[in-house]
């Protein structure tokens, strides 16, 4: 079960030189980035061994004989992330030797490998007979595992196969800690922007020429109405010529090397009349390691102080023990109604709208509305799932956010 050492002379004996290897290895790294990529590195594997079937079990999960796996070779659902089937309480491959190459003649003899239940069950349906495998450790204390697979026909896999497997482990490990902690990182970047949202504060991400990168659904529909704010060209702009100034006077500061650490905010007049829209422009910290264009530079935030909240009607109604319609009642007030108003819009008399007032005074522990507001206005209602789901823009290009600092995890 010992691996062989990797040579030239080994990989001229594959048809393979130091410059298609590095390629191959490229694409490794490739995959860390995209699932399709990794499926594009094992289809060239697939050539290369003359197999058919390349698998990497990525994960195996708790439920009984199913995995979650990049699969290439003539079989429905290969060439992505996929759950498959996958034995994992009887196959012959389970507690071998981490981070070593080794196929069925290390573990058992022909005969006794055509008569194993997982032969018959799933090998042999599939015209599978020669495998290589790899179990290859991940930092986190998981693993990776990595099956190529050649017909009966087929000759078994030999020394130089087999070095030449081990020599790409170390990256398919490397490449899955990529892929885990860019994964990580975009999904808290993902949860950030939702929870920003929620709170209805509107958000943009210029590069360094000023334009969109970024928009939340709070900033796409605010810029909509183009009532104060607007895209001119991919660029935010001002309604108003002075306002215009004061804006880009902040974005080209922000964009400056030597700009405030502190963000700047300003006032926008809106031709509607109503309450001025609030900005604040900041830059992002860069950690890139080279130059390049088209990278988050500045990040623009805009509150709409007009605004209905977005507050979750179930977490409202969790959070302060109401029933549905005190919890309807009491968002109406939050939305800045009064308390005449709030029940007009619900349609119920103003007696019953003071006999849940009361009531929510009563649950809620506070005495005047006032209190209420801001109880309601400064509690984690907002965080929860809105009623209405709101769509991102599809003429607006959205790349992931980049953390200003990184968080290093294990993947």
């Amino acid at each position: 079960m010992q691996d062989g050492v990797l040579t030239p002379e080994a990989l001229a004996s594959l048809g393979l030189d130091l410059t298609r290897y590095n390629e191959l290895v490229g694409e490794i790294y490739d995959g860390a980035l995209d699932p399709k990529l990794m499926a594009h590195a094992l289809r060239s594997f697939l050539k290369l061994y003359e197999a058919n079937y390349v698998t990497l079990i990525l994960r195996v999960p708790d439920q009984p004989d199913t995995g979650v796996m990049i699969l290439v070779g003539d079989r429905e659902g290969a060439g992505d992330v996929c759950y498959m089937t996958y034995p994992q309480t009887n196959t012959p491959f389970a507690n071998q030797p981490l981070d070593t190459v080794f196929t069925v003649d290390d573990i058992m003899s022909s005969t006794e490998w055509e008569h194993s239940a997982y032969f018959k069950a799933f090998c042999g349906p599939n015209d599978v007979y020669h495998v290589m495998c790899a179990d290859i450790s991940t930092p986190d204390g998981g693993k990776l595992r990595f099956r190529v697979t050649r017909p009966k026909h087929a000759p078994n896999f030999c020394a130089n196969e087999r070095a030449l497997c081990a020599s790409f482990l170390p990256h398919l490990r490397r490449a899955s800690q990529l892929h885990n902690l860019l994964d990580r990182s975009e999904s808290l970047s993902g949860l950030y922007s939702q929870a920003i949202s929620r709170l209805s504060v509107a958000t943009l991400v210029l590069d360094e020429s000023g334009s969109v990168l970024q928009i939340n659904p709070v900033a796409q529909e605010i810029l909509a109405r183009s009532d104060g704010l607007k895209l001119v060209g991919g660029r935010l702009e001002a309604t108003y010529p002075s306002d215009n100034r004061e804006l880009q006077r902040l974005i080209r500061g922000a964009f400056c090397p030597d700009a405030p650490k502190s963000a700047e905010a300003m006032s926008v007049t809106r031709p509607s009349g109503l309450v001025n829209l609030g900005v604040v422009v900041e830059s992002i910290p860069s950690l890139d390691w080279a130059e390049e264009k088209g990278q988050p530079t500045a990040l623009v935030y805009i509150r709409d102080a007009s605004s209905r909240s977005l507050a979750s009607e179930v977490v409202t109604k969790q959070l302060f023990n109401l029933t549905k319609a005190e919890t309807a009642l009491a968002m109406e007030l939050a939305n800045g109604l009064s308390l005449e108003e709030a029940a007009e819009a619900l349609n119920i008399r103003r007696n019953t709208a003071r006999a849940h007032l009361r009531s929510i005074f009563s649950k809620t522990g506070v005495r005047r509305q006032t209190e209420l507001v801001r109880i309601m206005l400064n509690s984690v209602v907002a965080l929860g799932k809105p009623k209405l789901v709101l769509k991102m823009g599809e003429k607006i290009k959205v790349p992931p956010l980049k953390l200003a600092v990184p968080i290093y995890r294990q993947a």
